[in-house]
């Protein structure tokens, strides 16, 4: 369980900055992690909202464009001034000064995956300025985590469940972990004293928030549906609902992932059809909110069924009627969000990257590599000197 510190650490603790950008494309989370007791401490969170161009910038670099060389290496470096600006943010409000800190982890912006889809070795690319980053900010700076996981034929995600074992894992029982963020994946956690505690299984599960993001945008412009106010309006459309959940990705095996490259406006214009123009627009908000929790719950009933207790992470812990609709989903499970168990759901991720940053740090496997499929165990990132 993670503790937040009230006190500025003393300048021999290991120091770690995670900074976290995800599919939601709403903004930086930012966390200072002191990884020098037992249990990993808070120094201080901090976020950096995404300017609507630089949101609209990114959207567009999820498809094949004209000039994408030059518009990716634009909105790297606009990524860089929001990363430091985060980074400036936690240093003061921790107290902290720039050679206390060891290194910073820096996940960057996703506009493609595709692992494995090119005669069995695909990408990933995770767009930044990771030496900009370093350069403002005068502090070592750890990037391009997933790749090397792909390299040895791993999915390079999801690379958190390492964190999720070491905050939610249960001594005696079955629990599962569900990050909602632009794309949901669930992370399994065998009881820690059962021989089976070192097959954590995670994997991605579904679109999250990406395609109901795009939904509420376009018809209220609007960046996300606030605690699901408006698929609160509208009613499940079970001809939809069918057609949505036909995706043949939701039957995969793990290990499996997913990005904007599937779950993206074309695709729900292709699966739901002449759907989109019938429904009332506040009706296919809640069947895209239903495709979210459903879907997940599906997961979570083929892959832990012992499982009584859900933990949930991300933007989607903050939306009540999608936490709702889980708990309509999965009767006899406890689902909370992860601020339950003294974690803030925006800040998971963040922190697993300054996690992630200390295993490069340390010459350390940062992978599961029976979660994303990699031949073993691997060293995962870049690092930039400062």
């Amino acid at each position: 369980m993670l503790t937040r510190m009230t006190t500025v650490p003393h300048s021999h603790s290991e120091l770690y900055i995670g900074l976290m950008s995800g599919t939601s494309l709403d903004g930086v989370d930012g966390v200072l992690v002191d990884f020098s007791g037992a249990h990993p401490v808070l120094v201080a969170d901090a976020y950096v909202a995404f300017p609507p161009d630089l949101r609209r910038a990114f959207l567009d670099l999820q498809q094949a464009g004209h000039d994408e060389i030059h518009r990716e290496a634009l909105a790297a470096n606009a990524l860089a001034s929001l990363y430091a600006e985060c980074v400036e943010q936690l240093l003061k409000k921790s107290g902290c000064i720039r050679r206390e800190i060891r290194a910073i982890g820096a996940h960057g912006q996703t506009i493609r995956h595709q692992p494995g889809a090119h005669d069995g070795l695909g990408y990933t690319r995770q767009t930044q300025h990771a030496a900009v980053l370093a350069e403002r900010t005068g502090i070592d700076v750890i990037a391009d985590f997933r790749s090397r996981d792909v390299a040895a034929g791993g999915q390079g995600a999801p690379l958190v469940p390492a964190v999720h074992r070491a905050l939610f894992g249960q001594p005696d029982a079955w629990q599962v972990v569900c990050n909602i963020g632009g794309i949901a994946n669930l992370t399994v956690l065998p009881p820690q004293a059962s021989d089976a505690r070192d097959s954590v299984l995670g994997f991605d599960c579904g679109p999250g928030n990406a395609l109901l993001d795009h939904w509420v945008h376009t018809h209220h412009g609007q960046a996300y549906d606030r605690d699901g106010a408006w698929a609160r309006t509208g009613d499940v459309d079970a001809t939809l609902l069918a057609r949505l959940c036909s995706e043949p990705f939701f039957d995969l095996p793990p290990p499996k992932s997913t990005g904007r490259d599937l779950f993206n406006p074309a695709w729900l214009k292709h699966q739901a059809g002449e759907a989109l123009a019938r429904l009332r627009p506040q009706n296919v908000q809640a069947t895209l909110l239903a495709l979210t929790t459903d879907t997940i719950a599906s997961a979570v009933r083929r892959h832990a069924p012992l499982a009584k207790s859900l933990v949930v992470c991300g933007g989607g812990a903050r939306n009540g009627a999608m936490m709702a609709r889980l708990s309509e989903q999965l009767p006899g499970v406890d689902i909370a969000p992860s601020d339950k168990f003294g974690v803030p759901a925006n800040q998971v991720e963040a922190l697993a990257f300054a996690w992630l940053a200390r295993q490069c740090v340390r010459r350390e496997p940062g992978n599961l590599h029976h979660a994303t499929g990699a031949a073993g165990p691997r060293v995962l990132g870049t690092i930039y000197p400062a």
